[in-house]
């Protein structure tokens, strides 16, 4: 008999690979808008533009994509709860249209940690992700009363869409930990790891007290989780508690295997979400079809090119850019809908393409 999670338990390692069985393989992007330079612009409600994501999610499902990751931010509920949930919905229905399942990320550890709501700040010129914000901001993970003071966020959005088809998974946490060195300097929150893993240990027990129909996972990123011997806190907790394993990795097709084959071991479905960098060796052309062979999720990050600039690399916060890069660090389309490289949607369609 298939043993299935009830409310304060992470589901089963059998309870997960029924979930996957009979889903198509997942592939697709991590998703914004051209129009919007971080999660705030996308969500708030006079920057909303379902015109562009109607738009731009019908590119991703004309090269064969069925899936999208979409963040979310926690200053969206404390600024209009209802509102949120309202533009979210209708967000999940023009992604329907599209049959583009959604994972929702609820927090994030990258980039600016000092967010702030309203009219956000025009891109910094050739600079990767020069608008992208933390959730929550550091002000709010270094305080534990602030930390606690989530739940209503975490536990809201869960509730409201827990039993909502068109959302397939729920990323509880972008990166924890993730000390922003190369764009904020060494020491952006002393602790961070500590207080992040505060966070990401709340998350599951807030999360398993609404038990969503759909899996939760929280992606490993960094340091080595070659053997579980070697992980650190962060990572051991992630991996120990997600329903589903997810991870990122931005290498090459041989360092990609070596940390893709070891989350095997956990007999869980497995999600990379986030890979794609060309000029660091992270070529879709290599990884997705050893990601479709191996029967793991392949999440690249970015779609469109537009406010994020992530088709400059993460060096443009060192290293001075004054036009494009020739060959894009990450994204898949230009705003008109022409791929940056035909050979690459089409390999999506040929991956994605029903036997």
């Amino acid at each position: 008999m298939t043993s299935f999670a009830s409310a304060g338990e992470q589901w089963t390692a059998e309870r997960a690979q029924e979930w996957a069985k009979g889903r198509p393989w997942l592939a697709g992007s991590n998703f914004t808008p051209s129009t919007a330079i971080n999660q705030l612009e996308m969500w708030q409600e006079e920057t909303f533009d379902p015109a562009t994501i109607d738009r731009e999610l019908g590119y991703a499902a004309g090269c064969g994509m069925n899936t999208a990751r979409v963040f979310l931010h926690n200053l969206l509920w404390e600024q209009d709860s209802e509102g949120l949930l309202k533009r979210m919905d209708q967000f999940l229905g023009i992604a329907e249209k599209h049959k583009i399942g959604v994972m929702f990320v609820l927090f994030d550890d990258v980039w600016d940690p000092s967010p702030k709501l309203g009219r956000q700040r025009d891109p910094k010129p050739h600079v990767h992700n020069s608008g992208w914000v933390q959730s929550p901001g550091k002000e709010v993970l270094q305080d534990e009363a602030k930390r606690a003071a989530l739940e209503p966020y975490v536990k809201g959005v869960l509730t409201r869409f827990k039993d909502d088809k068109r959302v397939i998974i729920w990323d509880l946490y972008n990166e924890p930990g993730n000390p922003n060195k190369s764009a904020y300097g060494p020491v952006e929150l002393a602790d961070k790891p500590k207080h992040s893993l505060d966070l990401v240990q709340k998350c599951f027990k807030w999360a398993w007290e609404v038990r969503p129909s759909q899996p939760l996972t929280i992606g490993v990123w960094a340091n080595d989780w070659s053997t579980k011997e070697k992980r650190d806190a962060l990572n051991a907790y992630q991996l120990d508690h997600s329903d589903v394993v997810s991870f990122h990795v931005y290498k090459d097709l041989a360092e990609t295997k070596k940390f893709t084959e070891p989350l095997f071991e956990y007999g869980r479905p497995v999600l990379c979400t986030e890979f794609l960098a060309r000029t660091a060796g992270s070529r879709l052309q290599d990884i997705l079809p050893y990601f479709k062979e191996k029967g793991v999720g392949a999440y690249q990050w970015g779609l469109v090119a537009g406010k994020t600039q992530t088709q400059y690399p993460w060096e443009s916060w060192k290293q001075p850019f004054t036009e494009e890069p020739k060959v894009w660090f990450h994204e898949l389309f230009h705003q008109d809908g022409k791929p940056f490289d035909k050979e690459e949607t089409d390999l999506y369609k040929k991956l994605t393409a029903a036997p």
